[in-house]
């Protein structure tokens, strides 16, 4: 199956979810915000850094508690804005 490609706006959401969750997660580390979201360190290390750009819901709201976001902010400060 080959999947389809992901259009810039995709792209642009991925890196502000990645932004916000560096944001969120300030000084503590990427192993305890993954371990405590019950992911691996390098799902959240390759969502952070936009490799990732869409992860699976139930991913983003586990991070989201992990991080005591609410996924209403999460859904707010990601979502693409036109210009």
């Amino acid at each position: 199956m080959v999947r389809t490609p992901l259009t810039p706006e995709e792209r642009e959401r991925g890196e502000r979810l990645g932004a916000l969750l560096r944001e969120a997660r300030a000084g503590r580390s990427m192993v305890e915000v993954a371990a405590s979201a019950g992911l691996s360190s390098e799902t959240l290390r390759k969502i952070e850094t936009g490799r990732a750009p869409t992860p699976a819901f139930f991913t983003v709201a586990a991070l989201a508690d992990a991080l005591g976001l609410s996924l209403d902010d999460v859904m707010r400060r990601c979502a693409f804005v036109p210009v």
